[in-house]
């Protein structure tokens, strides 16, 4: 596992008033919604007050952002448009030529940076999922070769598309991969030097989602934002482009069933989300971060839940009212205390360390981790076991606490044990938001295996343990 590197100071609480009961209270409200996070960090005034992780999440592991990763690629857009190579008004079909299909319509070739970036190009719906069936290998190509319903500029539709094309054409014009461009530029004068990007076939960072970084390292890109990209006495990313990036440039539509959720309909800017409070970044499955410039606050959280709008709820109803209030130093411990103690609990029941099983998957159902009819095994060890799931994973699984793995060179977390006559395992893909539950009948023989929420880059466990996770682009 990585070494972790602080980035940003330290401070109680208190001394940078925020009311320790109040971050209790968000806490308290998580967990009475039952919203599954996996990190919490809040800085205030540029210090952290309160930091922590459920275990087996830690504060030295990278997480999987989903499409947090948008408002990176934002900033990479404001870094080659401050060196002269990139400018709003450039068109996708002038920068990216080769990409350009034939008989393109007028309307795609007016297409401009300003369109990708406030995801106004005239879709009604997300085009990545037609983009890829048009052309399975070049998705700028398929991105062109859609029918539009709107005029550029009128509509937004949240369109994941956009930003693959907005990170191409970085690339193009810079002559860097995205990953390196971040690197060089942001990741690391910032300190961070464990930036991890998953990548579609052909070797491409997505652009709108696969990045992992620590949940500090994206509250110190937070607050790199906060302070209009200065860090230290170095600026990073130009005060113009940050003030431009979260301002609203659309106004996002409610959903077709209901209201939709306030946050979301406040206004969209260029990758990033605006709101009454400031602007945030948000990824599928709970990973947020929130800006709220008026309160010098900056809150990271990483999860696995579906909640978005209740966590933003909670921020504001709870920490909000507590900030510049400070409790006693015996609130302030209180809350470290509990801090500290966050924890996922191990698979509960027997060891039985002479008991091996062996089992063959029951008839699946759809996003399955492990094809239907694949043997999965659980061969004891000392302290544990060694999980065989199918014909290539071996996964080393702890009893009464947690044991990490690579099988194919992505860290795995495990605990296992017996209850009565079923052996259960968690396996948690430690990088990512997702999980896998083995339950196995050692009487009939028959095991079942789901994610805790599939991932978007598809089902099968083996491709998520690979690294660096390739796949092709059709995250949703």
């Amino acid at each position: 596992m990585p070494s972790h590197r602080a980035l940003l100071p330290r401070s109680t609480p208190a001394a940078s008033g925020v009311s320790s009961r109040a971050v209790a209270a968000l806490l308290d409200r998580l967990e009475e919604r039952s919203v599954e996070c996996h990190s919490i960090m809040v800085v205030r005034h540029g210090h952290v007050v309160a930091e922590g992780w459920w275990a087996p999440y830690s504060a030295g592991r990278p997480h999987l952002l989903y499409s947090v990763t948008k408002s990176f690629t934002s900033v990479a857009v404001g870094l080659a448009i401050a060196d002269g190579l990139l400018s709003l008004d450039d068109r996708v079909v002038d920068v990216l030529p080769d990409h350009v299909p034939a008989g393109v319509s007028a309307q795609a070739r007016r297409l401009t940076v300003h369109h990708l970036l406030s995801m106004t190009a005239g879709y009604r719906t997300d085009s990545l999922g037609e983009a890829w069936r048009l052309e399975p290998g070049d998705l700028v190509k398929g991105f062109l070769r859609i029918p539009f319903t709107d005029p550029e500029g009128t509509r937004h539709t949240y369109d994941n598309a956009t930003t693959y094309v907005l990170a191409r054409m970085v690339e193009r014009v810079t002559g860097l991969g995205l990953p390196e461009l971040l690197d060089e530029r942001l990741f690391e004068p910032m300190g961070v030097d464990h930036a991890e990007w998953d990548r579609v076939a052909s070797g491409a960072a997505f652009g709108f989602h696969g990045l992992h970084l620590t949940t500090e390292a994206v509250a110190a890109f937070a607050e790199l934002l906060l302070r209009g990209g200065v860090r230290g006495d170095r600026r990073l990313v130009p005060a113009a482009w940050i003030e431009l990036a979260t301002r609203r440039h659309a106004d996002p539509l409610p959903p077709a069933d209901g209201p939709g959720d306030a946050d979301f309909l406040d206004g969209y800017g260029y990758q990033f989300w605006t709101s009454p409070h400031g602007f945030h970044g948000v990824g599928s499955f709970g990973q947020q971060f929130v800006v709220a410039p008026s309160h010098d606050l900056v809150v990271v959280l990483t999860g696995a839940h579906h909640q978005e709008q209740g966590v933003l709820d909670a921020i504001w109803e709870c920490l909000l009212p507590g900030l510049d209030r400070a409790d006693s130093a015996g609130d302030d411990e209180k809350l470290a205390e509990r801090l500290r103690g966050l924890s996922f609990a191990p698979v509960p029941g027997a060891a039985e360390p002479g008991r091996p099983v062996e089992a063959r998957l029951d008839a699946c159902a759809e996003g399955s981790p492990l094809p239907e009819g694949s043997t999965v095994a659980a061969d004891p060890v000392d302290g544990g076991w060694l999980l065989r799931l199918g014909a290539s994973l071996v996964v080393e699984a702890g009893h009464g606490g947690w044991r990490e793995s690579a099988p194919l060179g992505r860290p795995v977390v495990a605990s296992a044990a017996w209850q009565g006559d079923t052996f259960v395992a968690d396996v948690y893909v430690i990088t990512t938001p997702h999980r896998v539950r083995l339950v196995v009948d050692a009487v009939a023989r028959t095991a079942v295996a789901a994610w805790n929420i599939v991932p978007l880059t598809g089902p099968s466990l083996e491709v998520h343990v690979r690294s660096p996770l390739m796949t092709r682009p059709d995250v949703a």
